[in-house]
């Protein structure tokens, strides 16, 4: 099972504020993805699930399911710290789907580098 480290992590309302502040946003249908250049040397990641997609089990599952493709390419990922919005739809797509349309948004959105 792959889990996003404490250290990858972005917590705090400031670091929050300070990225969706800096408006570099880029989407596809499923994800809008904003960023901001990292000040560590390697990336940081949030995601955010609105109520309008379901329950808590129907939004903890979505989120569950976004780390988890984050984890499998985190190896191409530039330095960026960034918040992974999930757009409506996002609860009814499978693991592949969901990891199809997150790289998608990562590389509409430059950050996923692909070696």
């Amino acid at each position: 099972m792959l889990a996003i480290k404490k250290a990858l992590r972005i917590k705090k309302t400031t670091d929050f504020d300070k990225i969706f502040l800096a408006r570099n946003s880029a989407a596809n249908k499923k994800f809008v993805i904003y960023q901001v250049p990292s000040e560590t040397n390697h990336f940081r990641v949030a995601v955010s699930v609105s109520k309008k997609l379901g329950n808590a089990v129907v939004r903890n599952r979505v989120k569950r399911l976004v780390r988890h493709a984050v984890m499998a390419i985190s190896d191409d990922l530039s330095t960026t710290d960034f918040v992974i919005v999930c757009r409506k739809g996002v609860e009814e797509l499978s693991f592949e789907e969901v990891q199809k349309n997150l790289t998608h948004a990562l590389k509409v959105s430059k950050i996923y580098k692909q070696q």
